[in-house]
């Protein structure tokens, strides 16, 4: 039975190769590895060489999924691939992606990261039109959108003005990767929620990824991030950028900033890993305490206590060894080890903490099954007093845009204040980084989504599950 998430989950990678004279498959598998830490549950990869299409999906992370028997028949010098990780519904293969249908164009497959908000009142139309579906996903409503013909598709390209017609319907998060004969596409929805990076392969062609860091492991530069509202199709004679919508208010989901996304990453030309090391030095001018050396939740909070431990004049010392091969096993924990928590994870370092007044630096608290253990674990190598720092604002409202960020009921800033918190995980000292000190970290002007921050949603939220029109969401 799959546990419920300690704390927020990662969402899901896509990646796409257009690799003329290569295996476009071989590279988007590369990629997905980089983007691993984007989803966890399954991975897929689909090929098109032209004449057909050829797909292998499976249940567990990339290494687990694809081998070199598997990997070689996916032929063509086109290819997408994804990671998922689920925001609702179960771990089943049938959700998992990407999604492929022969259509009379031709193979169609696509692969997505987002959440829709309005995908329960799609699929019913789509159904009452006598459309059928395999699986549960919102991105199945996508794809069947997309195999639709549409009107005034004889003209130009057809695929761009069925994409049009879905970015005109389609409501929420949603950056996509789409294979066709010919083609990949890359769309993002037109509040530009989950960031989608564009770059050259080495040897010709290119390659895009919910990531800029992916594009390097996949062999290709870094060229731009494909705007909200945009498509742009790669093929053999290299790319085309199509203003599909207008673009709506921006939106960029900030939790990339905060968390999400790898520290190597350029979002709106910004390094993630200074981001989250100006996001902990705000939080030290914010938050400081008297205390003898600063210690980073490894590895999402790293940055942060880097940043904090610069501004505070304090040193910065690795107090917590994270196990990263805990996570990569499909053997359940039995009662015990699993009632031991964080002990899985991480191992304190007496030498480092003994004695002294820690400030345990995190980038977030979601349902706080975390922070307490942490604290308790720092308490059992000697620490004499933990003071928690938080690099963010408490997490009051869930996520609608792709994230598993839990109920109102499980997020435990929206049923204790700060006080409560301190008190039920055990710290000496509790502070969160005020939502104006993030905001300058971040750079506020650019639009960012922080509704889980503040309830202000950008998107109207239809009534359904969870409190929104969404099925299963795809991280």
């Amino acid at each position: 039975m799959k546990q419920p998430p300690s704390g927020m989950t990662e969402e899901c990678g896509v990646a796409g190769a257009v690799a003329p004279g290569r295996q476009a498959a071989r590279a988007v598998f590369f990629g997905l590895f980089a983007l691993q830490h984007r989803g966890q549950e399954a991975a897929g990869i689909a090929s098109s060489d032209g004449r057909a299409a050829y797909i292998h999906k499976g249940l567990g992370r990339v290494a687990q999924v694809f081998d070199e028997d598997n990997l070689g028949p996916l032929l063509g010098e086109l290819a997408i691939g994804h990671n998922r990780y689920s925001t609702t519904g179960a771990t089943q293969l049938r959700n998992a992606q990407p999604h492929l249908v022969e259509t009379a164009l031709g193979p169609l497959a696509v692969a997505h990261n987002g959440n829709l908000t309005n995908a329960r009142r799609l699929r019913r139309e789509l159904l009452e039109a006598g459309i059928g579906f395999s699986s549960g996903s919102d991105t199945e409503v996508m794809l069947r959108l997309l195999a639709l013909p549409a009107e005034g598709e004889a003209a130009g390209d057809p695929w761009l003005t069925r994409m049009r017609r879905l970015m005109e319907r389609a409501e929420g998060a949603y950056s996509l990767v789409v294979l066709t004969r010919e083609a990949v596409y890359a769309l993002r929805d037109p509040w530009g929620f989950r960031p989608l990076a564009v770059g050259a392969l080495e040897g010709g062609g290119f390659a895009v990824a919910s990531e800029s860091s992916a594009l390097a492991t996949m062999g290709a530069g870094f060229d731009f991030e494909v705007e909200p509202g945009s498509a742009v199709r790669l093929d053999r004679e290299g790319y085309t950028v199509h203003r599909l919508v207008e673009p709506q208010k921006r939106a960029l989901c900030v939790f990339e900033f905060v968390y999400f996304a790898r520290p190597d990453t350029l979002l709106d030309g910004q390094e993630v890993h200074a981001v989250r090391r100006r996001l902990g030095a705000e939080l030290a001018r914010e938050a400081p305490a008297e205390a003898d050396v600063v210690v980073g939740v490894p590895d999402s909070a790293t940055a942060h206590a880097l940043g904090y431990a610069e501004a505070a004049g304090l040193p910065y010392a690795e107090g917590l060894i994270k196990n990263r091969y805990i996570g990569r096993t499909f053997i359940e924990p039995d009662d015990a080890l699993r009632k031991s928590g964080v002990r899985l994870k991480y191992t304190p370092l007496a030498s480092v903490l003994a004695g002294r007044r820690v400030v345990l630096v995190d980038d977030s608290i979601v349902r706080g099954n975390t922070a307490g253990p942490l604290v308790r674990l720092l308490r059992s190598a000697g620490a004499r007093e933990v003071h928690l720092r938080v690099a963010s604002p408490p997490v009051r409202h869930p996520c609608f845009m792709g994230l598993d960020m839990a109920t109102h009921e499980e997020l435990i800033a929206h049923n204790l204040d700060v006080a409560k918190i301190r008190e039920h995980v055990g710290a000496d000292s509790l502070a969160y980084l005020s939502h104006a000190g993030m905001m300058r970290a971040v750079g506020g002007g650019r639009g960012f989504c922080d509704a889980c921050f503040t309830g202000r949603y950008p998107v109207t939220l239809e009534a359904g599950p969870a409190g929104a029109d969404a099925l299963v969401g795809e991280g």
